[in-house]
């Protein structure tokens, strides 16, 4: 008891020894969320008595959860840890127990965007589209989108369908989206494969159809906790009110001022409004703040009270007095960052390691000039983007045999049945998928049936099947780790990567397999091939790590979460931070509590820049809203601004902010209203371009219809009034 709940202050204390009930954690940034999570845990585990089993503790990554899962083994020294996992990964738990309740085997496939592009690409060969169609990128977006938006009872056909059924659907399709969407949801039922936004719908409509499992799953979860709770969206929403039906025991933590993901349907308002969903809710507020120095917190503090959504709260400093908060106007990009690079030379001179610092940027593209100077200067880094640990080829292919192994699926086929080379080129896989389709088998099966055939002689057709077959009798046996090292051997992958002197790979194969030992450690009896399968598959940028001691570069959304003693916040300037794509003044807010967000990640300094010039699009770069929402005595200026650029971006702001309270009073005409213009008189609505913000007016004296912004000087023609 004194053990777990030492050290506590008295919110996080009032946070873990609060068990029954609705509660809200209003927890800020730095507050100590994942310390009182986890001390809830093991509270309720060694003083109350609950079951480990029956907690189920919703965290937005699986680093968090394995960070978690580590905090509460120390406090109870019980290597049962119920369910704590990401809301995918958890309902890859519930799917992996009930899936059959839709006709699906427990064997089902869990997709990565790597496995959706291997079908895409299935998809355009056979129909004969090409990039100029849809990129693979927006073939992704446009899937997710209709799945979401236009056709999102989708999983009902591909439950109610036979995969037969479904093909002709993709077949008869003739717009290139619908040949790529029906083409996909053929692909996943042939497969029996489920991607990202499937695994919540599946569980919901299970729930839907079966009350039984539904019980069983309410009854089973005695204490549900929710982290980031700010970023819930509707469906993960939908998903936490059904599980906590029974109980009535719900425990959320969440900070209104880090919402920066509406884009991916986030809403604030869950967090704001929970009291009004709930009843007898009961709220705490964790404002403390460990991170951060108080020159730090302050001018957090002092950028995020510019926003009018949100609940009215101040972080509070616990460190020492540190470093002022600097900040940098340059007069190019290029000078901007080789005054970065000059003043991580002088942190490193005193001492600091490289990987304590971190410079972060509202978009990736502004890395470019960073690189330029940072290879210029000799200063190593890191870019925390682009190919990820588990999208390498290596890592794929290595995870493609286990998992070929475990499900015999054409995905994993396809990829490694002739790596290394066993003589299955273009012309026999082009005889296994004509055989499959005919014969509605997979292409694994179909090689089992035709191995003998003349066009399989002189190939290692058999060695394959009897590897898979050999190995597969070995699941149940063996452990994930040593299953993987002796299939990686056997196959000859392993000795094919030598033969090429890929050192890098190897390495790279030696990681992947020191993560399935830390897996096996982290889960005990739960770490199956099929649960590290699904595990791998759910993995997001934001778990992987580097070692090495190099600067890091990164966006703030792929910082969010992450906290690093040095942080250089670049490219504050109108138009990049906050994004030109801003229209609205929910999305100016959203900006907002995303520089918030920047600014909280750095616990012993932080380092403002920006720089003039001129955008693609030829407008002038003036210095972001956001430094001037922090007040001026909070800032060390490492030069004073010209009062006439100020003076200028004062102006440029103002006539922005205008043009959002615009935006969201709405248009004042609609489609058919007549109006009169100052200079270009009497003409027609004839549409609205909300996104522009801007009227299409047909006038009487021009022949063609033009496009007039909704802060021009309109008004109802007289007729009308």
């Amino acid at each position: 008891m004194d053990n777990i709940l030492d050290g506590l202050n008295t919110e996080q204390l009032q946070a873990v020894t609060a068990t029954e009930g609705f509660y809200r954690v209003i927890a800020g940034a730095g507050s100590g969320k994942t310390r009182a999570l986890s001390h809830r845990f093991a509270y309720l585990v060694s003083e109350i008595g609950a079951l480990p089993s029956g907690i189920l503790c919703v965290t937005f990554t699986n680093k968090a959860a394995a960070e978690m899962k580590k905090r509460i083994r120390a406090l109870t020294g019980d290597n049962d840890t119920g369910y704590i996992s990401t809301f995918h990964s958890f309902c890859v738990s519930v799917l992996q127990e009930d899936i059959s309740a839709v006709q699906y085997p427990k064997s089902f496939l869990v997709l990565d965007n790597a496995d959706i592009d291997a079908m895409l690409k299935l998809i355009y060969e056979e129909r004969g589209l090409t990039l100029r169609d849809m990129t693979f990128g927006k073939a992704r977006d446009m899937i997710e989108m209709r799945k979401l938006v236009k056709d999102p009872e989708y999983y009902e056909l591909m439950i109610a369908m036979t995969p037969e059924a479904l093909q002709e659907k993709y077949l008869n399709a003739a717009a290139a989206d619908d040949i790529i969407f029906w083409g996909y949801l053929y692909q996943e039922k042939k497969c029996f494969g489920l991607d990202y936004n499937d695994l919540i719908k599946y569980v919901l409509h299970i729930f839907d159809i079966d009350a039984a499992i539904r019980l069983k799953w309410q009854q089973r979860l005695e204490y549900i906790m929710i982290d980031e709770f700010q970023d819930i969206d509707a469906l993960q929403y939908r998903l936490m009110r059904v599980l906590c039906d029974y109980h009535k025991n719900l425990f959320i933590v969440g900070d209104p001022d880090q919402t920066i993901y509406t884009w991916r349907g986030a809403s604030v308002r869950y967090l704001l409004e929970f009291d009004k969903e709930f009843s007898n809710v009961r709220t705490i507020m964790m404002m403390r703040n460990y991170r951060s120095t108080p020159q730090i917190v302050a001018a957090a503090n002092a950028l995020i009270a510019a926003n009018k959504i949100r609940v009215d709260k101040d972080l509070i400093p616990t460190l020492p007095d540190g470093a002022p908060v600097v900040y940098h106007h340059a007069r190019t990009a290029g000078e901007e960052a080789l005054w970065i690079a000059h003043e991580i030379k002088d942190l490193a001179d005193r001492g600091a390691p490289l990987r304590d610092i971190t410079i972060l940027y509202r978009a990736h593209y502004l890395s470019r000039t960073l690189e330029e100077v940072f290879l210029r200067e000799e200063l190593p880094y890191t870019i925390f983007s682009g190919v990820q640990f588990f999208s390498r080829m290596e890592i794929k292919d290595a995870l493609s045999y286990l998992r070929l192994v475990s499900l015999r699926d054409d995905l994993s086929f396809l990829r490694v049945a002739n790596v290394p080379k066993r003589n299955l080129g273009q012309r026999r896989m082009k005889f296994l998928q004509d055989y499959a389709v005919q014969n509605s088998c997979t292409l694994y099966a179909a090689l089992e049936r035709t191995v003998d055939d003349d066009i399989f002689k002189n190939t290692k057709a058999k060695r394959l099947l009897a590897l898979v077959e050999r190995f597969s009798a070995l699941v149940s046996e063996l452990p994930v780790s040593e299953l993987l090292s002796k299939l990686l051997d056997e196959s000859g992958y392993e000795a094919l990567l030598r033969t090429e002197g890929s050192q890098e790979r190897l390495d790279n194969l030696a990681e992947l397999k020191q993560s399935v030992h830390d897996f096996e450690i982290n889960c005990g009896e739960e770490s199956t091939l099929e649960s590290y399968l699904a595990h791998v598959a759910l993995m997001t940028a934001g778990d992987a790590e580097s070692g090495k001691n190099a600067v890091k570069l990164m966006t703030v959304h792929t910082a969010k979460g992450l906290e690093f003693p040095y942080v250089f916040l670049c490219g504050l300037m109108e138009g990049v931070f906050p994004s030109k794509k801003v229209l609205t003044r929910e999305g100016m807010e959203e900006e907002r509590r995303l520089c918030f967000v920047a600014f909280t990640r750095a616990e012993k300094r932080l380092c403002l820049t920006d720089a003039e010039g001129r955008n693609l699009d030829g407008s002038y770069r003036y210095p972001s809203r956001f430094i001037f929402n922090v007040d001026r005595a909070l800032l060390t200026y490492t030069g004073e601004l010209d009062p006439r650029l100020v003076s200028d971006t004062r102006l440029m702001i103002e006539s922005n902010e205008k043009m959002l309270e615009l935006t969201a009073a709405g248009p004042s005409f609609g489609p058919g209203d007549r109006v009169v213009h100052s200079i270009m008189g009497s003409g027609e609505i004839v549409d609205i371009d909300r996104d522009k913000n801007a009227y299409l007016v047909k006038f009487d004296s021009i022949p063609t219809p033009r496009k007039i912004s909704m802060r021009a000087r309109l008004e109802r023609a007289p007729s009308q009034v």
